[in-house]
């Protein structure tokens, strides 16, 4: 990949925040990145990597989540619900560090739902 610009990476970190709206609204933690990758996918590579990124983790910490809620009804579901939010918060910050470093981050435990 070729050299990215500082504009690139601040649209890669947006991305990859734009995950933390989750916090506030319902699917926020999919619409946030969603909304930043379709306005700027045709921009640039890097952006629209980032995005696709960003998009299959989130999509796949919903899936999870519900496979959660689903085991709540034996307990486990809550701990593991807690560790995947923690997850979740760290492999974020992680991917918008490395966006700011240039480098396209690809999440762990994500499904690739968009190639």
């Amino acid at each position: 990949m070729e050299t990215v610009t500082r504009q690139e990476r601040d649209m890669g970190i947006l991305v990859h925040c734009a995950s933390f709206a989750g916090y506030l609204i319902p699917f926020g933690n999919v619409l946030g990145p969603l909304i930043v990758y379709l306005m700027k996918r045709e921009d640039s590579p890097f952006i629209e990597a980032c995005g696709k990124n960003c998009l299959n983790f989130q999509i796949s910490m919903v899936i999870y989540a519900a496979v959660c809620l689903v085991l709540a009804f034996v307990l486990i579901g809550f701990v593991l619900l807690g560790v995947l939010g923690l997850f979740n918060l760290i492999v974020t910050v992680i991917a918008a560090i490395k966006a700011s470093e240039g480098k396209v981050y690809h999440y762990p435990l994500a499904i690739r739902f968009l190639k």
